[in-house]
């Protein structure tokens, strides 16, 4: 007997040429951030929605507030589609970004070309997370099908594609929760791996600047090294590891908290003491620590470590504060399904877990929303490159985990 399930499979596999066309149409349009020029992929992205009937609400942000934050355009996008009467069944919003890291060097595929070489297709934000534009938009695109032959359904469902997750989403998914553009009861938001994940890091990161008093090198002693307190300092927040290293997650798939540096800049010539050194510091928040706290002792580690050094002037500017994603109690709404059906799609379990990453899921969590994170990752994030030269997506991925996510939003919107 066919069972509706096996409707939305087949009506996935039919239209899954054109569901890589509109992926490879998605990758083709850059979105490196920075620069974070995002605004044309939106207007791309709201075409081609169109054109499966699904119109699009352009949320565009203003431009002032892009500048401020180190961009140059963002419109974010929300396709809303209602089932039976209002309040009948829970909204189910399905996220993902179209912003992403610049690609880099290495690549021996075109980072904007969306081939497609032995099962799978090369691309930046193929993995991550163009993909789930392509495999929330098919699913959707299945579900409606479905009513269409005649199977009822309660709630809705809604698009966000948003464009600064690289940024911490403030602009994204913040901006539409801040003005009440969205107020969904669950969440799935694009995925990285095969499993449901339902928690994250937090991420604090900081910019450390250090004054001394530069001076030729003829004549150190005229100045103040402000690289030798750099070294100082370094020293201190590396051994600091040590310490977070003992602090133990109890969420499978996270480890410990972390810190480390990632830019330094400081000096003007080789002959000049260094009068002024810049540090940028990312420090990892497991989901059961307070970032209050956090950032209280970070701050208290770098001021005691520079007092030492006499002659030095301290500067500490937060430049990013993201909370952790902790697991809301509505969310097995969403879990228990998504194993179920992955386990049926995909021949084996699928495990619940979390991932040190952070991503912009958090700030649904904060306003309440029960969120996971699932969509068209790969087994790992390693395995297909993300951030990295040559990412990839293999396409029999998306095609299982669209079924899954339709097979997913059925279970909810039928009651």
């Amino acid at each position: 007997m066919t069972t509706p399930y096996d409707t939305l499979d087949a009506w996935i596999d039919a239209h899954f040429d054109e569901e890589v066309r509109f992926l490879q149409e998605l990758v083709r349009v850059p979105t490196p951030t920075p620069p974070g020029h995002n605004a044309p992929h939106a207007q791309r992205t709201a075409e081609l929605l169109r054109g499966f009937g699904l119109e699009a609400e352009a949320h565009a942000v203003p431009e002032a507030d892009v500048q401020a934050y180190g961009l140059q355009s963002i419109t974010n996008l929300i396709v809303r589609r209602p089932y039976g009467a209002p309040g009948s069944g829970p909204t189910i919003a399905l996220n993902a970004h179209g912003d992403v890291v610049p690609p880099g060097d290495g690549w021996t595929h075109d980072p904007y070309g969306g081939e497609v070489v032995d099962g799978r297709l090369y691309g930046r934000a193929a993995a991550v997370s163009k993909s789930d534009f392509a495999s929330f938009t098919f699913a959707v695109r299945a579900l409606e099908a479905l009513r269409a032959s005649g199977t009822a359904l309660k709630g809705g469902v809604e698009l966000h594609f948003t464009y600064d997750e690289e940024f911490g989403g403030e602009l994204g998914p913040g901006w539409l929760l801040a003005r009440g553009l969205t107020k969904p009861d669950l969440l799935i938001a694009a995925g990285f791996s095969y499993q449901v994940v339902t928690a994250h890091n937090g991420c604090l990161q900081m910019e450390v600047t250090l004054h001394g008093t530069a001076s030729h090198a003829a004549y150190p002693h005229t100045g103040v090294d402000a690289l030798q307190a750099a070294n100082k300092l370094l020293t201190a927040l590396y051994a600091h590891n040590d310490v977070l290293r003992t602090r133990r997650s109890q969420v499978a798939g996270i480890t410990h908290p972390y810190l480390n540096v990632g830019r330094i800049e400081g000096g003007s010539n080789t002959n000049v003491v260094p009068g002024k050194v810049v540090l940028k510091l990312d420090r990892r928040m497991i989901p059961e620590e307070d970032s209050a706290t956090v950032e209280a002792e970070v701050r208290a580690l770098i001021e005691a470590t520079v007092a030492q050094c006499p002659g030095i002037r301290l500067e500490i500017r937060r430049l990013l504060l993201a909370n952790s994603l902790k697991p809301l109690p509505g969310n097995r709404a969403l879990i228990e399904p998504l194993q179920r059906h992955g386990q049926a799609v995909f021949g084996e379990p699928i495990a619940e877990s979390g991932t040190p990453l952070y991503t912009d899921v958090r700030l649904y969590g904060e306003h309440g929303v029960p969120a996971v994170i699932y969509g068209a990752g790969p087994r790992t994030v390693l395995e297909s490159n993300a951030k990295r030269a040559d990412e990839h997506l293999v396409l029999e991925d998306l095609r299982r985990a669209t079924k899954v996510v339709a097979r997913t939003l059925l279970d909810l919107l039928r009651g």
